[in-house]
């Protein structure tokens, strides 16, 4: 089969090769699927550039999530059957013809559902669902901020809290606000030009969730702007990968998050949660395997709608990374088999 290997850490144009290899047999709790997509996350850029130490070494394969069909089954799995498509969390090893996982990582798709699309629920909707409906309860009429909410999960943090009936302040860079409103955002931010900071303080509101995905100095003002009671969910440090090796950059990074007294907190009835469904998927695979369930649940009954903003071959890889580096994406960049 063929797989896409990082082979050395940096530009995109040099660190992948396509590689020949035999498919790995699955265990008794593990089926094989032939990969008809494969998803891209930031958290592939981010090993690519060889800032994420759970990465595996290279020559390594990375890639999130996979949609495509069940082709070989373990002989304790019961619930798929040969042909039948999927959804899968892979946990590395997504860049492949064939990728072989546990079925807790697993979920069935509905016939008729775009595979493209689905590859969407792995990572990013299961993100998006764990943040907006676990890690709180978003109530109607609370006042949420969204950064990057033009992205993967954040546009599907959008419409969760849309459905949920919450007034959604969602920051986007130039080009992107026509975007961000016809999704359900009330109040769009281009960051590139206005502080959200002074935009929401100056307004008189204060902010009941705020869900990031920058860290660093965003992380700092979004928890400025925390209501009492309020939550902030980290969910990733996009902001680091401005960084680089050199070890003063990321230790300024780090220093922009700020210092939080839990006394202070506290006082402030104010909380930080962070996420990595990577963490949840490895420690919690029951956990996973029915929030997987449920956002295939909730997009089969419309209440989510997976974005895709681009397809490449397969054979454009480190294309597919540059553009998912551009910002210039609205949703998921994937690759096809």
């Amino acid at each position: 089969m063929k797989a896409i290997f990082l082979i050395k850490y940096g530009d995109a144009k040099q660190s992948f090769e396509i590689r020949d290899i035999q498919p790995v047999p699955p265990k008794p709790d593990e089926v094989m699927i032939k990969v008809k997509y494969s998803g891209l996350n930031f958290a592939d850029v981010i090993a690519r550039r060889g800032l994420y130490p759970d990465a595996p070494a290279n020559p390594a394969l990375l890639g999130y999530d996979v949609s495509g069909e069940v082709v070989e089954a373990g002989s304790n799995v019961k619930e798929f059957s040969i042909g039948q498509k999927v959804v899968a969390m892979t946990r590395f090893g997504g860049y492949a013809e064939y990728v072989t996982t546990n079925i807790n990582g697993v979920a069935a798709i509905p016939d008729g559902m775009n595979m493209a699309e689905a590859t969407v629920l792995a990572t990013q909707a299961c993100t998006a669902y764990y943040c907006a409906e676990d890690c709180t309860t978003l109530h109607r009429g609370e006042r949420v901020l969204i950064q990057a909410a033009a992205g993967g999960v954040g546009g599907l943090l959008v419409q969760i809290a849309k459905h949920r009936g919450c007034i959604i302040y969602g920051t986007a860079s130039t080009g992107k606000q026509d975007y961000l409103r016809q999704a359900g955002v009330d109040y769009p931010i281009d960051y590139t030009k206005d502080d959200f900071y002074k935009s929401i303080k100056e307004s008189g509101a204060q902010i009941d969730v705020v869900f990031d995905s920058i860290g660093g100095t965003v992380f700092k003002k979004g928890m400025k702007l925390l209501a009492p009671g309020g939550k902030m969910i980290c969910y990733g440090a996009a902001e680091q990968m401005e960084s680089t090796k050199n070890k003063l950059k990321l230790i300024s990074m780090l220093w922009g998050f700020g210092l939080f007294s839990p006394i202070s907190l506290l006082m402030q009835s104010k909380s930080v949660i962070t996420v990595n469904m990577l963490r949840i998927a490895d420690f919690k695979p029951v956990v996973f395997k029915d929030i997987l369930t449920n956002v295939v649940i909730m997009a089969n009954e419309g209440i989510i709608q997976p974005q895709v903003s681009k397809i490449f071959p397969y054979t454009e890889m480190a294309a597919a990374h540059e553009y998912l580096e551009s910002r210039k994406s609205t949703g998921k960049v994937v690759v096809e088999w």
